[in-house]
C-alpha cells in the first residue's frame, strides 16, 4: 500500500501489515501513522529517498508504504451469510477500472467484489491505488466464471448482466433491483461474453440520454451499483 491514506487503511485492517517504510522527510507529516503502526507492533523502517523510489510505483512517491498480506479470500467466504449486493468483474483486465469498481462497491455498501475468469490481480499496484484503501473494506474473491455464477445463485443472488445491447434499461426495471443482486460487468473493450449474458437472469443497460456512444466501465458500474443500493434501502 502506497501513500498516507492507503497506509492508514492498511493499519486499521484486521489482517497482517508486515512492515512500514517511511522517508526522513515523511516522518513528520506521517507521525500519526507511525504511532498507529507502533501501537499494533508493526515494524517501521526509515529509508532513503532512493530506496523509497525503488519501493514505490508512482512517479512522485508520498514517502510512505506498507507491506501487507494478500487480501483476497475464498469465494465461499466472500459470499458468506445473505449477501444482497455483489459486483462481479468478468475478465476485466484494466487495473484502474477494477480498483475503481472496488472503491465504488465499498461506497455503495456491496457485500463482495468477485473477479471472475481471466481478470486482473486485485493486488496489482494500480488496482490497489485506485481502490484507495477499499480493498480492506469489502471481501475480494477470485474464481472461474462458471464457479462464480453457480456460487452467486447458491447464495440467493439474482444475476444481472450490465450490457449496452440490452433492451430494458435501469429506469424500466428499477423495482426489480430491490432483490438480492449480483451485477455482472465485462471488460471495457469487449463487454461480457455472450454465454455469460445468456446465463444471467436479466440483462440491463444504463440509459444514455445524450450523444455519448457509451460509458466507461467504472462509471457504468457506479450507476448500476448505486441504483441497486437505493432500491434495496
Amino acid at each position: 500500500m502506497e501513500g498516507a491514506q492507503a497506509v492508514r487503511e492498511a493499519l486499521a485492517w484486521s489482517g497482517d501489515v508486515h512492515e512500514v517504510f517511511v522517508t526522513v522527510d515523511a516522518q513528520t507529516r506521517s507521525a500519526d501513522l507511525l504511532r498507529l503502526a507502533g501501537s499494533r507492533g508493526t515494524p517501521v523502517s526509515v529509508v532513503t529517498d532512493r530506496a523509497m523510489a525503488g519501493l514505490a510505483e508512482t512517479v512522485t512517491p508520498q514517502g510512505i508504504v506498507a507491506v501487507c498480506s494478500l487480501v483476497d479470500v475464498p469465494l465461499e467466504v466472500a459470499l458468506t451469510g445473505t449477501p444482497r449486493l455483489v459486483a462481479v468483474l468478468v475478465g476485466v483486465s484494466d487495473p484502474g477500472n477494477a480498483g475503481t469498481v472496488v472503491r465504488v462497491a465499498d461506497a455503495a455498501g456491496a457485500d463482495a467484489v468477485i473477479l471472475a475468469g481471466q481478470a486482473v490481480d486485485p493486488h496489482n499496484g494500480k488496482c490497489v491505488r485506485a481502490s484507495t484503501g477499499s480493498l480492506f473494506h469489502v471481501p475480494i474473491a477470485r474464481a472461474g466464471i462458471d464457479e462464480v455464477l453457480a456460487a452467486c445463485r447458491g447464495a440467493g443472488l439474482r444475476l444481472v448482466a450490465a450490457t449496452g445491447h440490452a433492451e430494458p434499461d435501469l429506469d424500466a426495471e428499477r423495482a426489480s433491483l430491490a432483490a438480492p443482486t449480483a451485477w455482472l460487468f465485462g471488460s471495457e473493450a469487449h463487454g461480457l461474453p455472450d454465454e455469460v449474458t445468456a446465463a444471467a437472469d436479466a440483462a440491463l443497460r444504463v440509459p444514455i440520454y445524450g450523444r455519448a456512444e457509451s460509458l466507461n466501465l467504472a462509471t457504468a458500474a457506479t450507476i448500476c451499483l448505486y441504483a441497486t443500493a437505493w432500491q434495496q434501502r
